[in-house]
Parts: C-alpha cells; structure tokens; sequence
C-alpha cells in the first residue's frame, strides 16, 4: 500500500493534469512560486493545507475529500532537508541581556523579522548569535548568518540582489536568477520550506533589508543594525542601551577572571568603558594579562587614555610587544569579512610558526575574534581604530597590502589549477573538491581584494584575479560581481601592454554578456578581443564562441563559417575537446539548414572525438537531426546525454537536455511526453541565470503547446520571449516570437 505522501502526490499531479496548465502557469494562478510547487508535485515537501486548497480552487474541485491523506501526510512528512549552520561561535562570557533576550525570542514566536539596534559596541551581534544559538532546537533546518557590511570600513554595504545571491548560494541555490525581485522571491520561497533562523547583522538601513525578509512560512529573521529600521513595517525593534552597572562589572570580573565587585576603582573602570561589552572585555583582558595590577591602577592607566573608545583599545594594545602592536596595526588595512593564518602572514611577512602565536595574543586580548575554528574577524570599530593607527604609524602600510593581495591571486591560482575545465588540457594534481571548497570560502575576500587592488592601482592582481575565478565564475553563474571584475581586468591588462591577456579577459566578458542573453554586448566583447591579434589557441576559442552568438542571433551561415574555422584552428592545435565542441555545434546549425546527414555525420565525430561530459553537446545534436528519421538513435543519444549532465550535476546541460528531448518527442509525434520534458527544463531553470538557454526552451515550449492546441500557454511563453527580446536587444527572436504569435490567433 503507498504512504500518504505518495498518495497525496497522486492527487495532486490529477489537480495539474486537469488545469491544463504548465507548471509555471498553474504556480501562478495558484499564488505559488514553480518551485515550491514542483516539490510538492515530487513529494520532497508535503505542502500546507491552503495551498491544497489554493490549487484544488483553480480546477474547481472541493478539496475536503482530501483533508484525510494531507493530515496524515504532513504527520509523516517529507523528505528531511540538510541542516545547516554557519553561526559565529557564541561568547563563553555573555552576560546579562535576559529581558532582552526573552523579548527577541517571544517576538520570533510571533513575527517572521525582528530587528536589534543600538551605538557601535553596544553587543548587537553578540546578542543576536547567543539568542540564534539559544533558539537552535526550535530550527532544525539550522542557521544562516550574513555580515551585510552596513558599517564595516573600507567597503561598501551590500546590495540586496549581492545579499540576496550569497543567502541563496547559502541554501545551494548556485545560479541564482539576476533580477533582484526574482531572487526575492525565490528566497522567501526557499525559506517557506525550512525553519530556519537567519541572522542579518551590520544592517545599514531599511533598504537594505527590506528584499531579505522572510515570506510565509516558519523560518524567521533576526537583524542586527547602528539605526532604528523605523520604516519597515511589521519588524519589531529591539533597542540595546549599554549594560547596567551590575551587568557590566559581571562582564568585566569574568573577562578579567577575577572576583572584582567590591574591589576599589571598579566604578572608574565601568564609567570608562561606558557599559559597552567590548570595552569591558578589552579592559578585563588588559587586567587578567598584569596580576600586578589592582582595578585601582587600570582605572587611572584608562583615564590616562583620551577619547571614546581609545582608553580601552590602547590599554590593549600595550599589554602586547611590538610585533603584536604591528600586526595588529596591519590587520585594519585587510579587505574581506574574515581572515586565516596564512593571510596574516603575508600581511605581516611574518614566518608560519610565529603568525600563529601572534594571533592568540590578539584573540586574548580581544582585539580579534575567532568566530570558526583558524577563522579570525575584528569587530567593525576595533578595525578602523587599527586602520586609523595603520595610517598614523605604519610606514610600511602600502608594501603589506601588496603582499596580501599578491597572496590572494597566487592562492586562487594555485586552487584553480586543480580544478577540472574545458579551457585546460590538464588540471594539476590537487584535490578539486578541497579547491572549490577553498573558493566559497574565500569568495567575498577575494573580490575584496580585486576591489582593493583597483583601489591602488595594482594592475598585476586586477587583470590576473578574474581569470583564476574562471571555473568558480562557470560554477555559478549569474554572480553580480563577474562582468564588473572583468571589464577592470580587460582596462587593467591593456594598461600593462598585455594583449593577450586583455584579449581572453574579453572572450570571457563575452561569454558572460551571452550567458546573460545579451548578444550585442558579447559580439562587442569577442570583436574587441579580435583586434588584440589573439594567438591560435586563444582564436579558436574565440571563433567557437562567435559561432555561438551568431547561432543564437539567428545568422546561420555566419554561425557555420566561424565553426568551421574553430574546427580548423582546434584541429591544429590538437585540442580535440575544443574541436569536438565546434564540430558539434557546426552540427547543430548545419540540421537548422535542413542539411541533417551533415549534422548526423558531425555529431558523431564529435562524440567520437570527446569525453567525459564533452560528449554532451554532440549527443544532443546527434539526438535532434535524425529525430524524424531514426528516432531510436535520437532518443538513446538524448538520454546518454542527459545522464551525463546528471552525473557531473551540470543543470543548465540537464535543462538544455530536456528540451532537447522535448523537441525530438514532438517531432516524433508524441507532444504529451514532450510537454512533460519542457517543463521539467523550466523547473531546472527556474534558479539559474540562464537567459539564453531559458529563450530557447520557450521557442520549443511554445511550439509544442501550439501542437497540442494549449494556444493560451503558447501564448504566455510567447509573451515572454518578445518581453526577454525587448529588454536585452534581440530582434531576431522577437521577431520568431511574434510570427508565432499571429499563428495562433
């Protein structure tokens, strides 16, 4: 007998048979996003009660026959989703806050957001990491954290759609889509299938935060920022005032390690620090690191000590020798959230052996934290005090950047040589696992630094840095920072006389353009880098990739000669990856032609020629030419080509794969199976930024919905399609779209 959930799956797939509609149609009409809808149409998340209803509406169907098997359904669940849980650490020595906290937490129970305000080292983020921490059971789809950069020196707040990709990239969201309202929307949508807690710390203002907040749903948001979000509606505050006396000489006795209440100067010391929990440690750890000392004597050394915040970060600071003071010092001039040990050393030019102990000094001090195990972070304030002393003190300041930055280009390069990619013969030895691993660690740092290099003019590490991204960029596609990186590079290398450089930045920043359906802009890019004289190697790729956009702009004949001479270059250099690519390709506009024994013969040299999931472009050709002539070659080639995009979790190939088999099953005359083909593409698609590959489905979608007399849902693609071609300047498919479009009246 099938479980609940099977059961309710088998209702619900009735409901989407009887509407008629595609996914995406029926998500809409139903007020879902497509999805949520196709995990409860796949049984990986039982959805609620009124969205049964909702969709039982639709096709006007009463959905109380149906109560039973939901009930038991959603008390069995579905499949679990991973936990995760970035946190920072929780502070050993919290202290005091329980009105506060109790608050956070009962407003949690009620609200989807809550936000926590107050002045600079008042424990903002301290309290919201030990509330998260606290509340951790009550999550089991675990934590995410997010330094929105609000007030962090020497850099920019994020924007949302940045904030946005990296909270999705969180959720293995990978490609998120690039609007900001679509990434939006697909965030509320991924957390209204979790209960997770999200912390959003360093906020700068309402704008900032008002495309991150949660939608339905259980998961919840906590938010941490300098000004009070008045103007978002439904997010209650929290405000933080400093700690009261008794709180605060708590917090400096245990930071201290000492029993200190009673003991004279105590209120001196307290007023000082002015009830902010980072004074207090900072000075307790300046008493614990002198036995000798009563509070009575660091009472008097803090009044010694001028302004706000310095009597507390300079009586740190000298309690540390000089090695530790210039690390220290340095330390504010790093870009990036987060640092390890080996970055330290090459800001301080310091041997491995002594990095280490200079930095549990610093974290004793509490100069620095260690928010994960050989990670280390500085509270905003405390690193602009040691940017301000770097500037006043530090001679050497600009040399340590350098280094730093020279560092971070000769680690990427490092870990993405390991890394496995068409561009390369070879990768090296290494563990490519461990290097992509490197890479989501380090990504924000990294484009911190190639920010920072433009800064100072470090054309070496500007023009260098994006092409050691190449294969992470591959990986995630439609990250903002990309075509940005790479326009500074392409400057950069002309800059330093390095044609050849600025020449594959250009390719690359074509690719980019293209991916993002933007033709004219990637035909711009690929003309540029022609005129930098390109070597053969560098040629051929050019040439395969204007065949591309030729291609998908509609110019056919143009499209095969630049193939052709792909072919021919690749041929020459022995790159039978890269030929086996042009000749697939060639394949694919020679069966547009109408010339299908050329393209069969062309895709199977191809498949031939290629390996791994190089064959895939090939099978997919060989699958479209003989469709109607050989369908069970076609099929067999489709699936092979399929299984290979699932095997090396490529999903803009699974897509493309899918469609694929969609247009060979209409042409076979089978237009229901080739229905069921394009929407799975669509599901795929849906978190992508896939532009091109998402025109091209909705051609063939369109197609067999006119097939199949679904004129309304030909239409909506339709739509679409001249809606894409409109925003991006791409006359030939608007056009396409629109010839379509009369058909059907």
């Amino acid at each position: 007998m099938s479980s609940p959930q099977e059961q309710l799956v088998v209702q619900l797939a009735r409901i989407k048979e009887l509407s008629g509609l595609s996914l995406r149609a029926l998500a809409a009409r139903s007020g879902l996003s497509s999805s949520s809808l196709s995990r409860y149409l796949t049984g990986r998340l039982v959805p609620p009660w009124d969205t049964v209803v909702a969709l039982c509406r639709v096709v006007g169907r009463d959905p109380r026959p149906l109560r039973a098997v939901w009930a038991e359904a959603a008390k069995a669940g579905a499949a679990p989703v991973p936990r995760r849980n970035d946190l920072p650490a929780d502070l050993f020595d919290f202290t005091g806050r329980e009105t506060e906290c109790a608050l956070v937490e009962e407003l949690l129970r009620t609200v989807g957001a809550v936000v926590v305000d107050g002045m600079a080292g008042v424990g903002k983020t301290s309290l919201a990491v030990h509330v998260a921490h606290r509340l951790a059971a009550t999550y089991p789809d675990g934590g995410l954290y997010l330094d929105l950069q609000g007030f962090t020196p020497g850099q920019q707040p994020l924007d949302p759609p940045a904030a946005l990709g990296r909270l999705l990239n969180a959720l293995d969201v990978s490609h998120p889509p690039a609007g900001a309202a679509e990434r939006a929307a697909l965030w509320r949508s991924e957390l209204s299938r979790r209960r997770a807690l999200v912390v959003l710390d360093n906020a700068v203002d309402a704008e900032q935060v008002r495309p991150l907040l949660p939608g339905a749903g259980r998961s919840r948001v906590l938010i941490t920022s300098r000004h009070r979000l008045v103007d978002l509606d439904g997010v209650p505050p929290v405000s933080l005032e400093p700690l009261a006396a008794g709180d605060a000489a708590e917090l400096f006795g245990r930071a201290a390690g000492l029993a200190l209440t009673e003991e004279a100067g105590i209120n001196q010391v307290l007023q000082q620090c002015g009830g902010l929990p980072l004074a207090l440690r900072m000075a307790g750890a300046r008493l614990r690191h002198r036995p000798g000392w009563t509070v009575s004597v660091l009472a008097e050394r803090l009044r010694d000590t001028a302004g706000r915040f310095d009597s507390a970060f300079g009586m740190s600071l000298h309690q540390l020798d000089a090695v530790q003071r210039r690390m220290f010092r340095l330390l504010g001039l790093l870009p990036g959230a987060d640092f390890d040990a080996a970055v330290a050393g090459a800001l301080t030019d310091l041997p491995p052996d002594r990095v280490g102990a200079v930095l549990e000094e610093l974290i004793d001090a509490h100069l620095i934290q260690e928010p994960a195990p050989g990670r280390y972070r500085m509270h905003d304030l405390i690193r602009q005090y040691a940017a301000d002393l770097a500037a006043a003190e530090e001679p050497q300041a600009g040399a340590a950047q350098r280094r730093v930055l020279r560092h971070y280009l000769a680690q990427a390069v490092a870990h993405d040589r390991t890394l496995p990619a068409p561009h390369r013969r070879e990768p090296a030895p290494g563990d490519p696992a461990k290097a992509m691993a490197w890479f989501e660690a380090e990504y924000v740092n990294l484009v911190a630094a190639f920010d920072a290099a433009v800064r100072l003019g470090l054309d070496e590490v500007v023009a260098e840095l994006p092409q050691a991204l190449r294969v992470w960029f591959f990986r995630h596609r439609g990250t903002d920072d990309q075509v940005r990186m790479l326009e500074a590079a392409a400057a950069a290398a002309a800059r330093l006389g390095r044609h050849q450089q600025r020449a594959a930045l250009l390719a690359d920043l074509g690719y980019a353009r293209a991916a993002a359906g933007r033709l004219t802009e990637a035909l711009a890019a690929y003309e540029l880098a022609e005129q930098s004289g390109p070597d053969d190697d560098l040629a051929a790729g050019l040439a395969l990739r204007i065949g591309f956009a030729r291609r998908d702009s509609g110019d056919l004949e143009a499209a095969q000669a630049q193939l052709r001479r792909a072919r021919e270059l690749f041929e020459k250099l022995g790159h039978r990856a890269g030929q086996a690519q042009a000749m697939a390709v060639e394949g694919w506009v020679a069966a547009k032609l109408g010339r299908h024994r050329e393209a069969v013969e062309l895709a199977r040299a191809s498949v031939a020629l290629a390996d791994g999931p190089g064959r895939i472009t090939g099978l997919v050709t060989l699958g479209i030419a003989p469709a109607g002539h050989d369908p069970a070659e076609s099929l067999r080639a489709l699936h092979d080509a399929l299984r290979l995009a699932e095997e090396h979790n490529l999903r803009h190939n699974q897509a493309w794969c899918h469609n694929a088999l969609g247009v060979a099953l209409r042409v076979m005359g089978r237009p229901e199976e080739a229905l069921d083909h394009h929407r799975r593409s669509f599901e795929l698609l849906e978190p992508l930024a896939e532009v091109q590959v998402e025109i091209d489905c909705l051609h063939a979608y369109a197609e067999t919905c006119r097939a199949l007399g679904r004129v309304e849902e030909a239409v909506t693609a339709l739509d679409r399609i001249i809606a894409l071609a409109g925003e991006l300047g791409r006359p030939y498919d608007e056009e396409l779209a629109r010839t379509a479009r009369e058909t059907l009246r």
